[in-house]
């Protein structure tokens, strides 16, 4: 995997939460997306491809930054399983902690991107 492909790849997951928030079918499951190893970003990041980047500072924050995403995930998973209603807009807007925790995992890639080539 690469960057480019790494950002992709978080990208599609807010398309796959707010399909969930609209539509709760239990697809999703809390334990799997509130782990941050078990995405495609995920297991690139944890495997030996991902630690070639461990050597820079910023491979650090970009996993600390994608665990955070993960446990921002989970807790949207399980309030739309406990039957909560939620609004795309105030859950998944620029204001959550949930599009923080997103935007800090695709800003940390970016820059882990330039720091390497």
């Amino acid at each position: 995997m690469n960057f480019d492909e790494a950002i992709k790849a978080h990208a599609a997951w807010k398309m796959k939460l707010v399909g969930y928030i609209n539509n709760p079918d239990k697809s999703l499951n809390l334990t799997d997306v509130s782990s941050d190893h078990k995405c495609d970003l995920g297991m690139w990041l944890h495997s030996s491809e991902g630690n070639n980047y461990a050597m820079y500072p910023e491979f650090g924050i970009l996993k600390q930054a994608h665990a955070d995403f993960h446990k921002e995930a989970g807790s949207i998973i399980q309030r739309a399983d406990k039957g909560e209603k939620m609004v795309d807009e105030v859950i998944l807007g620029s204001k959550s902690n949930y599009a923080k925790a997103s935007t800090d995992v695709v800003t940390n890639c970016m820059i882990l991107k330039r720091k390497v080539q």
